[in-house]
C-alpha cells in the first residue's frame, strides 16, 4: 500500500549510520561528523535517498544532506545569520526585507535538512508563533498598504496540513492589497506524494496569483514521480519557478547546470535563480569562487537560449534586492 506524504516522513532516515548502511557504504571509512548531526539533525526521506547510487559517497544528491566533518571547520566570516535576517525581523514568523513583499515562516521544519541551509541557525524557536501569531502579522500588513505578495518560506511552508494552509489563506484573503502568494519549497522535488488532492482541492480555492518556487540543484533529482506531481500542478495554472545553489562537488560544472535547465524545463519548471551560496557557518567546504561561478554562468548563456538561463545572483545582507554576478 502506497503511503502518504505524513506517512513518508515518518520513514525518512534520521542518522547519518543509516544513511550510509541505505546506501552500502562503510561508515567506518567516511568522515561522518558527529558534531554536524547533533547541531543540524540528519533528515532525508528516502524517496530522495533512492535516488541516490548505492556505493558512491560522492553521489551529488548524498553530498547536499549528510553531515561531514568538513562543517567542524570555523571560518571567520561564515556566519549564524549571514543574512542579518534578524534585522529584518519586526514581528515573531515575519519577515520584511523587500518592498512589497513579506516573507512568513508557518513552520520550523523541513522534510529534507541540507547542510548548506543559510536557516540551518536560524531562531525558530522565537520564530515559530503558529495561528497565535498570525494576527499581528495581519495587522503588520494592514499597517503598510505597499505589500501586495506574501511569500511562505522556509522551514518548508508545505509541511504545515491543508487544513492550516486553508485557514491561513482564508484571513489572508480578507487583505484585498494581496494579490500574490508564493510558497517556496522543497517537497515537491524531495517529497512529491506532498501534492496529493487534498492540497489540490486547496489550491483550486486560492484567489491569489499562486507560484511555487521549488529547489532542485542537480537532474538526478527530477525523477518521474516529480514529474506527475508537477503536471498536478501545472493542471491547476501554478506558475513554477526554480532556485538552485551553486556547490563544490554537486553541480559546479557546465554540463550538469546544463542537464538541469532542460530537465526542468521538460516538467515546465523556469530556472529562475542560480545562487552564490550564502556564506553560513559550518558549510564552507561547498563554496564555489565567484571566477568559477562566472565562468560557468558564461557557458550557460553560450549554449542555451535565455529564458533557460537562471540568473546568478549572491543575496548580500542589508540590501534592498538580489546583487545579480
Amino acid at each position: 500500500m502506497t503511503q502518504n506524504w505524513q506517512q513518508q516522513l515518518q520513514s525518512a532516515i534520521k542518522t547519518p549510520e543509516a544513511l550510509l548502511q541505505y546506501l552500502d557504504l562503510s561508515k567506518e571509512h567516511h568522515n561522518i561528523s558527529q558534531f554536524g548531526h547533533q547541531q543540524f539533525t540528519t533528515k532525508v526521506p528516502l524517496s530522495f535517498v533512492n535516488r541516490m547510487q548505492k556505493g558512491d559517497i560522492n553521489d551529488p544528491l548524498l553530498k547536499q544532506v549528510i553531515p561531514l566533518t568538513d562543517e567542524e571547520i570555523s571560518v571567520p566570516d561564515y556566519l549564524l545569520d549571514p543574512l542579518n535576517e534578524s534585522a529584518h525581523n519586526p514581528i515573531p514568523g515575519m519577515l520584511h526585507k523587500y518592498h512589497g513583499r513579506i516573507l512568513m515562516t508557518l513552520t520550523s521544519t523541513c522534510a529534507i535538512n541540507c547542510r548548506y541551509c543559510f536557516r540551518r541557525h536560524f531562531d525558530y524557536a522565537n520564530n515559530n508563533v503558529g495561528r497565535s501569531g498570525w494576527n499581528a502579522i495581519f495587522d503588520y500588513i494592514k499597517q503598510h498598504p505597499e505589500i501586495h505578495e506574501v511569500i511562505l518560506s522556509g522551514g518548508d511552508p508545505l509541511m504545515v496540513n491543508d487544513q492550516l494552509l486553508h485557514q491561513f489563506t482564508q484571513l489572508l484573503n480578507q487583505y484585498q492589497q494581496i494579490k500574490t502568494l508564493r510558497i517556496h519549497s522543497r517537497m515537491p522535488i524531495v517529497l512529491p506524494a506532498r501534492i496529493d488532492h487534498s492540497f489540490l482541492d486547496w489550491i483550486d480555492a486560492q484567489p491569489f496569483n499562486l507560484i511555487i518556487v521549488v529547489h532542485c540543484n542537480h537532474p538526478q533529482e527530477l525523477n518521474n514521480e516529480v514529474y506527475t506531481a508537477i503536471q498536478q500542478l501545472k493542471q491547476k495554472n501554478v506558475t513554477i519557478l526554480n532556485q538552485s545553489v551553486l556547490m563544490k562537488g554537486i553541480n559546479d560544472n557546465a554540463d550538469t547546470l546544463i542537464a538541469l535547465s532542460h530537465r526542468l524545463f521538460d516538467m515546465q519548471i523556469l530556472p529562475y535563480y542560480l545562487h552564490q551560496m550564502d556564506k553560513v557557518q559550518n558549510a564552507k567546504h561547498f563554496a564555489v569562487s565567484d571566477i568559477v561561478a562566472l565562468n560557468l554562468h558564461q557557458q550557460l548563456q553560450a549554449y542555451l537560449p535565455g529564458y533557460l538561463v537562471p540568473k546568478l545572483v549572491r543575496e548580500i545582507a542589508g540590501k534592498k534586492n538580489k546583487t545579480l554576478l
